[in-house]
């Protein structure tokens, strides 16, 4: 029985790995505010035992992004629309996107492996949404595309850092400005997909690699994402501590002397 299921969102969970999908495949996932504190629920409902976690979107598309039902005067039902947001003052609009943010930022947590799994369009919204797990399998028929600006806008639901990281700022910009498709072979060599196999393969794929994923000890798992997170940021110095810090918890952990 899923621990959620609302708003397009369902969570199950099967032991040490959860299941977020996206579950509104005629609309093709696309994203809504309600879908956000759906997905931010998902991440606070995660039991302790939860070591994976294994986003995908029913049908053929990961997600299309937006509803552009957001920038109608009337928005969504028992929602502000996206213009009239954009006249209430500017602490309160920062505030809110602030909690749209919050849907797309627990899936980096030190605690957990986050895996997307996508096929299909994964656009604007859709594509940040990917950008905010770990890992990314890809089926051969994905297509990624940022396309805020064409709408007059910014990537602002935490999409932009991963994506400099993963492929470089040129190559970065050069995506978000243009909104052009990136594809399957594109996306494997990027960096952007961790592998590409087929369609029908995604999810024998998406097994096997949250299988490997369980297979080292948690608390190894989790310093190592730790250290590896904040690599690019920490200096050589500060990286070379934390290493060490992280080594010592490590071993006094194995040799018994854990707190």
């Amino acid at each position: 029985m899923p621990l959620l299921e609302r708003d397009g969102v369902r969570l199950t969970v099967d032991d040490a790995v959860a299941h977020v999908t996206l579950c509104a495949p005629a609309r093709r996932n696309a994203q809504s505010p309600a879908l956000w504190r759906a997905l931010t629920e998902a991440g606070r409902l995660l039991p302790g035992q939860v070591r994976v976690v294994v986003l995908r979107g029913e049908g053929i598309s990961f997600s299309a992004g937006l509803d552009r039902q957001a920038f109608t005067p009337k928005g969504f039902d028992g929602e502000p629309s996206f213009l009239e947001l954009a006249r209430r003052p500017e602490a309160e609009l920062d505030a809110v996107i602030a909690e749209y943010q919050e849907a797309f930022t627990w899936w980096r947590r030190t605690d957990l492996i986050t895996v997307a799994a996508v096929r299909g369009h994964a656009i604007g919204a859709g594509f940040q949404l990917a950008l905010a797990c770990d890992l990314r399998v890809c089926a051969d028929d994905v297509q990624f595309a940022m396309r805020e600006t064409g709408l007059g806008l910014v990537p602002d639901l935490t999409g932009t850092r991963p994506l400099v990281e993963l492929v470089g700022y040129a190559r970065a910009l050069e995506m978000c400005v243009t909104g052009r498709f990136v594809r399957a072979e594109e996306a494997e060599r990027t960096g952007l997909a961790n592998a590409v196999v087929p369609a029908a393969e995604l999810d024998a794929a998406v097994a096997d690699l949250v299988a490997a994923l369980l297979g080292p000890a948690r608390d190894a798992v989790n310093e190592t994402k730790g250290l590896l997170r904040g690599a690019l940021t920490r200096t050589e110095p500060q990286q070379y501590a934390a290493e060490r810090a992280a080594q010592g918890r490590r071993l006094r952990d194995l040799a018994g002397l854990g707190e």
